[in-house]
């Protein structure tokens, strides 16, 4: 089945104009339908204080769709950012972060650097440097089979882009933007480059990433600047597009030429060399990370400054992080329950719960020590989405329906907890409803995650969060800031609106004796083996 496309938008210098914006946003998606992502370069704020924002910042008002946005541009923008790592500016809107790569659940990457370019020292906090450049070209391009990423986001045009291609109009671009740009961009090879800060709109003819008779064809590139916010000139500011992520396309799909298509502009003329020459040699310092580790043949935690100074070690795959202490989750710790233990993986495993809410309430484990999903490596996340999917089709042909969530709060091993549900009892909508009911009645702000986006997207590593995933992928995120009640998925599950058992909210009154559990281990072992996909391998 084909992959469906992500729908997305692209917006320039919003400008404090955020009523506009979001706005004009619900204008469209009430004439075409909703969109997935809205991706904001140039300067988001304004220059002065604005009550405006705080209406969102409060939550008086809130953007009607998952909104990402570039840093600081300018000194006087500098305050809104407090974490150079991104955050979460309101409800909807996030800071990606001053360079790194967002990757959805969908496996789109978004490649981004905020700021204007600097070759001063100190670099100011609104710009960035060739080191910063040179670091997150690193990390990408060292990657195994790495073809480019899907989106570049930055806020300067890239120098000399308007070169062999059709007029940039009043942007001169042979003396606009920013050379460090240009060479990021002739490196990470993005299918679509957006930018902003000129007040000006230009759609350039796609480029190709290839030398023609010399190289495989590559996919083609597609810059995009976009004007500021409800400018007066009525120039285009918001640009609507639809991509499958590069990753899930076929090659000769990928690579297929468009009929208008270009050179690069970065290379010929000596321009690729003189770009780089403003670039230094790689640094030992990576791309700062905070959605997500682009390594993912080593399934490498990098820390949250993206610091790490051991020199990288190529072809040699990395184990996954160690537990402090004993572990009872670990599959090769002495401590696992063995005989709970009903199916293996290559990344992952499942055991039935400990006191589990019914006789085929199980656990999805990583087989190595990972504490939370936003964690784990690339491989165990592919492994991890299989099991789901199987066990939405097991519990289907029972008559069930299965509800996931994980709480990444006082545990040290991931713990993800899949509960069947009898399609007798309830329509998703009604769990949907009871935990949002019950995290009301406990003053806990439980948010609805957009379909094609994960916590990956939202929650550091590290951070302590709450996270329910329904059959139909619907899925709800908790931000836990200081305390939260250990049983609340058990205890809204277990409600009278669900299962109706809450005397089992408390796993400890579940508890039946190791030969009871061997029994239904044996037992759902043998149920499930039709669908067991390790069998396959």
């Amino acid at each position: 089945m084909a992959q469906q496309p992500l729908r997305l938008l692209a917006c320039g210098d919003v400008e404090g104009k955020f009523d506009v914006l979001f706005n004009r946003v619900r204008t469209i998606q009430k004439k075409s339908g909703n969109f997935d992502l809205l991706l904001c370069v140039g300067n988001f704020f304004g220059s002065t204080q604005d009550a405006e924002w705080e209406e969102y910042k409060t939550g008086h008002k809130k953007a009607p769709i998952q909104t990402y946005v570039l840093g600081a541009n300018n000194q006087e923008t500098v305050q809104y950012f407090q974490d150079a790592d991104g955050c979460e500016l309101a409800e909807n809107i996030t800071y990606l972060g001053r360079k790194g790569v967002f990757t959805g659940s969908s496996g789109l990457q978004i490649a981004y650097l905020s700021g204007t370019e600097s070759l001063d020292e100190p670099v100011p906090s609104y710009s960035f440097s060739p080191k910063d450049v040179s670091s997150l070209r690193t990390m990408l391009c060292s990657a195994s089979q790495f073809k480019g990423v899907d989106i570049l986001l930055t806020s300067p045009w890239p120098k000399y882009v308007g070169s062999f291609g059709n007029s940039s109009g009043e942007v001169d671009t042979k003396k606009c933007g920013s050379a460090l740009v240009s060479s990021l961009a002739a490196s990470l090879k993005p299918r679509y480059h957006f930018a902003a800060l000129e007040k000006s709109y230009y759609e350039r003819l796609p480029y190709r990433n290839h030398v023609v008779l010399q190289e495989s064809a590559q996919h083609a590139t597609r810059f995009i600047a976009l004007a500021n916010v409800g400018n007066p000139e009525k120039k285009k500011y918001l640009y609507a597009f639809s991509i499958v992520p590069m990753k899930l396309m076929a090659v000769a799909e990928l690579v297929k030429q468009p009929p208008d298509v270009t050179e690069n502009p970065y290379r010929e003329s000596g321009k690729e060399a003189a770009v780089g020459k403003q670039i230094p040699a790689p640094q030992e310092e990576p791309a700062c990370q905070f959605f997500f580790d682009l390594n993912e043949k080593h399934g490498r935690k990098r820390s949250s400054t993206g610091r790490d100074n051991k020199p990288p070690q190529a072809k040699q795959p990395r184990r996954p992080p160690q537990p402090p202490g004993p572990c009872w989750f670990c599959l090769a710790s002495p401590e696992v329950e063995k005989h709970l233990v009903v199916n293996i993986g290559t990344h992952c495993y499942l055991a039935l719960a400990k006191g589990g809410l019914s006789d085929d309430h199980v656990l999805i484990l990583p087989i190595g020590h990972y504490q939370s999903v936003v964690e784990l490596s690339a491989e165990v996340v592919e492994e991890v989405e299989k099991y789901k999917a199987t066990l939405k089709r097991f519990f289907k042909s029972r008559g069930k329906r299965c509800v996931l969530f994980e709480r990444n709060y006082r545990s040290h091993h991931l713990q993800l907890q899949v509960i069947p549900v009898p399609l007798s009892c309830c329509v998703t909508d009604d769990i949907k409803e009871a935990f949002i009911t019950q995290a009301q009645e406990q003053q806990i702000e439980l948010l609805e995650i957009p379909e094609h986006s994960d916590i990956k997207q939202i929650a550091q590593p590290g951070a302590a969060y709450f996270y329910v995933e329904l059959d139909t992928g619907e899925k709800l995120f908790h931000r836990i800031k200081k305390n939260f009640p250990l049983q609340f998925g058990r205890e809204v599950l277990a409600s009278e609106a669900i299962l109706n058992i809450p005397d089992k909210a408390d796993w400890r009154q579940c508890q039946v004796s190791k030969e009871e559990e061997e029994t239904l281990a044996r037992r759902f072992r043998k149920d499930f083996e039709p669908f067991d996909f390790t069998l396959d391998d």
